[in-house]
């Protein structure tokens, strides 16, 4: 960065440095200024001058000007009495916290922002402006000032810093500050100062985070951010701003730009004011959401959420967006794609505001509904999981929360826990006198238990689901635990029961509105007729699911559909013609890392087979690692064998493993299909 600034001045052309304040733009243009090559072209033409030091007029700045240059001239009106002196001799002028005299909001802005326009055109002179707003005057080189790296946070923070050694704690501190150098220059000499070493250190941090960001001299870095929040421009959006960029401190991600109208209607013009924010550099654009540094984010952020009438409307917006039914072929169900996107935000949310909400349903029957939108969109376990089973039995939503919990569970392969949960579930609706809920449990248990090799309760679970559906005349909940029965039956090898099952289950299911569970009930005949190795009537159904499936735009059902057809001809020795279906599966499975590491690891058995270690090793890995990420053990044990098995093809091209063998190292791929 330096020397780029370096380089632009040599020429010399005007920069400006914008950044947040204590990112470190003053210390840019200090170092520039005793640069060698600045001192060589500039000799002692070099002048600094601290525009909030003196007030925002126009006569203020010509006079500090002429003084600075040695013109003499008391009180210019404009540059004009300048003119000769600004032209004798090469210069370097840095107008540091220019913020201050340009604010367009300032009373003499608009006069001062002309002489500075002019000044720039000297050929013989270089403005080095430094500001925490963007708006300067054109033809300047604008530099948006960085946070530092990892090591030069480091160097930084052990420069002042003598107490301690180099530590990990360290860093994730300096990380947590996202390695904004005032905040370290800050942290270092209060640890300093107090001689703490890096245990002490490390329990002020968590206990007072960025409070303890407050010098003996009174330095801090409050007093730095509220001087961006006195500005003219800030002052001019009103008495509520402030508001606003609570919420966005408040909110891991910030703010997303396309929800600023539904998330704030009572601003009539939010779009203006957090362009307003970003101009001040109190905010920045990252991935389509508006955000904030950490530590301006620590300093802002509401100490008791509740207190913020804004962040509570904020809330009550997001807890009504949450509200709506998610299911695959089902009107809202495209649109409630938004989590994965915003998924960060709503945890916090929820993690923030269910034990505030402790005893009632709102916070916790919006948190079930998160954990079933992230079931849809994006598989993946939350933060909430302790708070949920702490909660008292009694407690109106626990139950639900539980059963989208083990549907998570479910979906990142802990099934173990998925069966722990349902059976709490299960006790507390029966418990609760709930027939529905209770039915749909036991049909959960069913398919938990069918999964981790016990049929049998399977079996006995999916009947029991069965027949309370059926004297509750709820005939597609009937049918859907038909196709869950005959998955079980199919697992206890009753391969003629479990036809009977799935067939019946599509025989009683209406020909509009119940899509995915035909879908589900073809795939499902398809699967058995594969075990009963009546290959063209397994082909037949699948086909017919994924003619179902594929014009309703699911991603699952046609994951599944296509694994199951991959594995048939896997396991028929057919590797050339499963490859195709795997290729399909993935492109279902592009947002769900389990999806795509169970149909990256059928692939990587396809190519050894075919005795293309390279490329096998390549799917195996790539399946490993999407494996180790969601902590789904099991699944990291077979892979890790198979890898040892493609080394192994590696030396050896004749390696080869049993069908027996390669089924039982599958298993978890087929039991869930």
């Amino acid at each position: 960065m330096t020397e780029k600034i370096v380089g632009f001045a040599q020429r010399p052309t005007p920069i400006a440095l914008i950044g947040v304040g204590g990112i470190g733009k003053t210390s840019i243009v200090l170092t520039v200024l005793h640069n060698d090559h600045i001192k060589q072209r500039f000799g002692d033409n070099r002048w600094f001058i601290r525009c909030d030091k003196f007030p925002a007029s126009r006569t203020h700045f010509l006079r500090f000007l002429s003084n600075i240059i040695g013109a003499g001239i008391e009180n210019p009106e404009d540059l004009g009495p300048l003119r000769r002196h600004l032209s004798l001799k090469d210069m370097l002028i840095v107008l540091d916290n220019a913020e201050s005299i340009l604010d367009p909001q300032g009373p003499s802005a608009q006069e001062i922002y002309t002489i500075v326009e002019e000044l720039i055109q000297f050929s013989n002179i270089c403005v080095c402006i430094t500001s925490r707003i963007s708006t300067i005057p054109p033809g300047c080189e604008t530099l948006k000032i960085p946070t530092l790296s990892m090591e030069a946070a480091r160097n930084t923070f052990y420069r002042i810093y003598k107490h301690g050694e180099q530590s990990d704690r360290i860093n994730n501190i300096l990380e947590q500050l996202e390695f904004h150098p005032l905040s370290i220059t800050l942290l270092a000499t209060v640890a300093e100062n107090n001689q703490w070493d890096t245990d002490r250190l490390t329990r002020e941090w968590e206990r007072q985070r960025t409070r303890v960001l407050y010098t003996q001299h009174s330095r801090s870095l409050a007093a730095t951010i509220e001087v961006s929040l006195a500005s003219p421009m800030f002052r001019q959006l009103g008495a509520d701003a402030r508001g606003p960029l609570e919420v966005v401190a408040f909110f891991p991600q910030g703010v997303d730009e396309k929800n600023i109208e539904w998330l704030f209607p009572t601003i009539s013009d939010g779009q203006n004011m957090f362009d307003k924010f970003c101009i001040l550099s109190l905010t920045y654009r990252s991935d389509g959401f508006i955000t904030m540094l950490a530590p301006l984010r620590d300093h802002l952020c509401p100490k008791d959420p509740r207190s913020s009438s804004l962040l509570s409307t904020t809330k009550e917006r997001y807890f009504t967006r949450l509200s709506v039914d998610v299911r695959a072929g089902f009107p809202g169900f495209e649109e409630s794609r938004w989590i994965t996107s915003e998924d960060v935000n709503v945890e916090h949310l929820l993690d923030v505001f269910t034990p505030v909400d402790a005893s009632s349903k709102n916070a916790w029957d919006a948190c079930a509904s998160f954990m079933e939108h992230l079931y849809w969109h994006k598989c993946r376990l939350v933060t909430l999981g302790p708070k949920i089973v702490a909660l008292p039995d009694s407690h109106p939503s626990k139950a639900r929360c539980l059963w989208k919990l083990s549907g998570l569970f479910n979906s990142v392969g802990n099934r173990a826990e998925r069966k722990r949960l349902l059976t709490y579930c299960l006790k507390l609706w029966r418990e609760q006198g709930d027939d529905f809920q209770v039915a749909l449990t036991l049909k959960d248990l069913s398919d938990a238990n069918r999964a981790i090799g016990l049929s049998e309760e399977g079996v006995q679970q999916a009947k029991e689901a069965s027949g309370i559906f059926e004297q509750l005349g709820l005939m597609a909940n009937q049918a859907d635990c038909l196709i869950r029965l005959a998955s079980a039956l199919h697992e206890d090898k009753q391969f003629d029961a479990a036809e009977e099952a799935a067939s019946r289950a599509i025989d009683i299911l209406p020909e509009k509105g119940e899509q995915l569970r035909v879908c589900e009930g073809h795939r499902i005949l398809g699967i058995i007729y594969q075990s009963k190795d009546e290959t063209k009537k397994a082909i037949h159904h699948f086909e017919v699911a994924l003619e179902i499936a594929s014009p309703l735009n699911w991603h699952t059902e046609p994951f599944r559909i296509n694994l199951a057809l991959a594995i048939l001809f896997y396991q028929k020795g057919r590797f050339d013609d499963a490859h195709a279906p795997i290729q399909r599966a993935m492109s279902h499975a592009v947002d769900d890392p389990y999806l795509l590491a169970r149909a990256s690891w059928l692939q990587a058995w396809c190519w050894f087979n075919q005795h293309k270690p390279e490329e096998a090793k390549s799917q195996a890995s790539r399946a490993l690692d999407l494996f180790e990420k969601l902590g789904a053990t099991s699944n990291v044990e077979g892979v890790r064998e198979l890898l040892q098995i493609i080394d192994a093809q590696g030396v050896d091209s004749d390696v080869n493993v049993s069908p027996s063998k390669q089924y039982c190292l599958l298993c978890v791929l087929t039991v869930r299909v």
